[in-house]
């Protein structure tokens, strides 16, 4: 376990308690969100990460949801951004991979369990695929807290026996639609469980089923650069307004936090509209191969062997243009410095130093399968974004980094 000592700043975690998302600026509530590259395992392979993932996201949906089908090669977490969770009264604290891609709670791997009186052994197995990982184990129902006292009651959490593919974290902390914990108890298959958000929302603490996310860049290795915001917005972390969009019913993106979009290279159309999912869990910008190989002929850049990503000359990377997602309305423009991995960061990934690295890549299927896009972490370290169960949708704002320059 690495240590957090450092990285345990003051974050505002917003707890909403009106109608509708709303605009929270203080809250006695705090939960760090720390960006970690996982380099136990030696460099970071973002590429092998994230078209793992991307492989294991569309086997899931389309084997119904069952974790126990599908197969695709098992990685540890590459880049993961980590909340520290206590569960138990006294509560143990861990230290947990935030995804939107998933819905359960699951520890165990890293710190063990301590169970306390509020502990409830359901006797119930459970089996979680992260694609990243896998994790089987034993629910059990627990109070949950996060940051100083963000508390729910009686949540469900999957208590891992054995697991695959992480390393140095416990686990992960599931902020995912709530369809996703169909399947992981083995013995009901068809059965759901309540999500800790969902929880909060049905124990009074919210108003509103909604998640706020805030991320920045950083050329740090470690850092606390991020914000979770239940049941509304934190508007000191974003500029202008946010701007919402339906969830797709195209599927599989459907079954995860989907949206419909298009992306522009410039003027010049790479992906025309079609669904695909915002999530947490992966690194890079993922585009259907058609759409990357449109963007890696446009950008004039170079397949590099060593890290599998898109390399690019310093000239190359002074004329590059805007890579625009245009999701209905709106267009979020990424920067030329946006599409770059932080060069302070390059030998992590097993790069060279002076090298520039694109962080868009290819999803490794073409577009028309009904999940064409990843939107991944450095779309949202960009961009604020809101995911919202009640009116099933998702909201991006830009930020004060939006324009950065630190890659």
């Amino acid at each position: 376990m690495f240590s957090f000592a450092s990285l345990l700043t003051t974050l505002l975690v917003a707890v909403s308690i009106a109608a509708s998302p709303v605009e929270i600026r203080d809250s006695p509530v705090t939960l760090p969100m720390a960006r970690k590259l996982n380099l136990q395992g030696g460099t970071v392979n973002l590429l092998q990460h994230d078209q793992a993932r991307a492989t294991a996201l569309k086997d899931r949906a389309t084997s119904g949801l069952d974790r126990r089908t599908g197969s695709a090669p098992i990685t540890n977490e590459a880049v993961s951004y980590i909340a520290q969770v206590g569960i138990g009264s006294p509560p143990t604290t861990y230290y947990l991979i935030v995804d939107t891609d998933s819905s359960n709670i699951c520890i165990g791997t890293d710190t063990a369990y301590v169970k306390t009186s509020t502990s409830y052994d359901t006797g119930e197995p459970v089996e979680v695929d992260y694609s990243s990982g896998s994790i089987d184990g034993t629910e059990y129902t627990d109070t949950v807290t996060l940051g100083n006292g963000l508390t729910v009651t009686d949540q469900s959490i999957c208590v891992a026996a054995t697991s695959t593919g992480f390393t140095g974290v416990d686990d992960i902390l599931g902020l995912g639609p709530v369809d996703l914990t169909e399947g992981t108890l083995t013995k009901e298959e068809d059965t759901t469980i309540s999500t800790f958000t969902d929880n909060l929302y049905t124990q009074g603490v919210i108003s509103e089923i909604v998640v706020s996310i805030s991320f920045e860049p950083t050329t740090s290795e470690e850092v606390t650069n991020g914000e979770l915001t239940f049941g509304g917005t934190d508007a000191t972390k974003y500029t202008g307004t946010i701007a919402y969009t339906p969830l797709t019913t195209t599927e599989p993106a459907s079954y995860y936090w989907g949206i419909n979009e298009s992306i522009t290279y410039g003027s010049t159309t790479i992906l025309s509209e079609t669904a695909g999912i915002v999530g947490t869990g992966t690194t890079l910008i993922l585009l259907a191969s058609n759409a990357y190989s449109a963007y890696q002929s446009a950008t004039g850049a170079t397949l590099d062997d060593t890290t599998g990503l898109l390399r690019i000359t310093l000239t190359q990377y002074d004329a590059l243009e805007n890579l625009n997602f245009n999701v209905g309305s709106n267009t979020y423009a990424l920067t030329p410095n946006g599409q770059i991995w932080p060069r302070a960061l390059n030998t992590y990934i097993g790069g060279t130093s002076s090298y520039i690295y694109l962080v868009v890549n290819d999803l490794g299927t073409p577009s028309g399968e009904g999940l064409d896009f990843i939107n991944g972490q450095m779309f949202l370290e960009r961009f604020y974004a809101v995911f919202d169960t009640t009116n099933s949708r998702v909201g991006f704002a830009t930020t004060s980094y939006t324009d950065a320059t630190t890659n």
